[in-house]
């Protein structure tokens, strides 16, 4: 019998590469982490972070989050645990970043929309109406035009570290009513999550109101609303939403999504607890996140291939709005834009950087006509 000379380590750190290339390529297709090996496992001394998510127990989304903290800690060599909570669970949902600001958690995986109520640059953290349109819009805005060094500033103001965007999904309207046209908006009674998305809502008539996720179906179910925006396809589904709402209200096929085409997430951490990682695996977990962006998009757009037709086997109508409604959707939107952009120094800076994204020509989503007579306070 030869003898296995290789060392035990090295044995480990193959198998911990090979396995890093299988959890960045699990979700079908997505490109492979170059995360390095972490070999000194008492550098953090065994972090504990407890997470709360944003999405419901048993959904797609919170059984990918789920199995993909199970993996941070052999990814790390032990250093850091991600303990998942689901959402509500341990905080409201419009509470979750005072909690881990507080201290009550480590950190959070929620609707980077949910920033809004808390500092008027949280408005530009997501895609709000007829902005960027598309998941690498985004990363363009985030990448090459600077966003991701002026988030994390901002999230250092909050106490937080922000470790990535997670990539969604885009957002659907249930409604109980057919809804044809922004004219039949006014007067209905719409969930919506708050900042530019609501007030625009709000523009074209409809009565808007802000809930947590795990309210909507209920409130759907008694009566209390008419409508309600929420995540895409499959979660919506598996939520039930196609028992108490016959219609789902998309944009023109051109537009699908008017008004929150990339529903963004992140994950951020305590600052107290960050900084008592090591440097290499600060490194790592940033990197790791990108990687369940990935893998969480991926199992996303998988679900709600199989989850359209269940929708019609359940009689559910999805009505396009026309191109004029969407016209008037962004002359309604882009002065809100500049109204939010202006709540502070902080908006402002920040809707800069997203105004030289969507005028990139490989972006080109508005013109300087688009924006003529608007100025931002800087």
């Amino acid at each position: 019998m030869t003898e296995n000379t290789d060392r035990p380590d090295e044995r480990a750190g193959t198998s911990r590469r090979k396995f890093l290339k299988t959890a960045a390529l699990g979700a079908g297709g997505a490109v492979a982490l170059g995360a390095p090996y972490i070999r000194n496992a008492s550098a953090a001394n065994g972090i504990k972070l407890r997470v709360q998510t944003s999405w419901q127990a048993g959904t797609t989304g919170y059984k990918t989050f789920e199995s993909w903290a199970g993996r941070v800690k052999e990814l790390t060599s032990g250093e850091v645990t991600v303990e998942p909570y689901s959402a509500g669970s341990v905080a409201g949902a419009f509470e979750l970043a005072d909690a881990v600001r507080n201290g009550v958690l480590d950190g959070m995986n929620w609707f980077t929309v949910y920033w809004a109520g808390k500092m008027p640059a949280g408005v530009f953290m997501s895609s709000y109406p007829m902005a960027l349109s598309m998941p690498h819009h985004w990363d363009m805005m985030f990448g090459a035009y600077g966003g991701m060094g002026f988030v994390k500033d901002l999230y250092h103001k909050q106490g937080l570290e922000f470790l990535g965007y997670i990539h969604h999904d885009m957002n659907l309207i249930h409604s109980k009513k057919p809804l044809r046209s922004f004219d039949d908006f006014k007067g209905v009674k719409l969930r919506m999550p708050g900042g530019i998305v609501a007030e625009t809502f709000a523009s074209v008539g409809a009565r808007t109101t802000l809930l947590p996720g795990s309210d909507v179906y209920p409130a759907l179910e008694k009566g209390t609303i008419d409508a309600a925006d929420y995540v895409g396809a499959a979660v919506n589904y598996e939520l039930g939403f196609w028992q108490v709402a016959d219609y789902i209200i998309m944009g023109p096929p051109s537009t699908p999504c008017l008004h929150q085409p990339v529903d963004l997430m992140d994950f951020s951490v305590n600052r107290r607890v960050y900084e008592k990682m090591s440097k290499a695996t600060q490194d790592v977990m940033h990197e790791l996140v990108a990687a369940y962006s990935r893998e969480h998009y991926a199992a996303i757009q998988t679900a709600n291939a199989k989850a359209w037709p269940k929708y019609a086997e359940k009689g559910v109508e999805v009505i396009h709005l026309s191109e004029d409604d969407a016209d008037k959707f962004r002359k309604a939107a882009i002065p809100l834009w500049f109204k939010w952009a202006n709540k502070d120094p902080d908006a402002a800076r920040f809707f800069q950087i997203h105004l030289k994204t969507m005028q990139d020509p490989a972006v080109a989503v508005i013109t300087e006509e688009d924006i003529k007579g608007h100025e931002l306070n800087i």
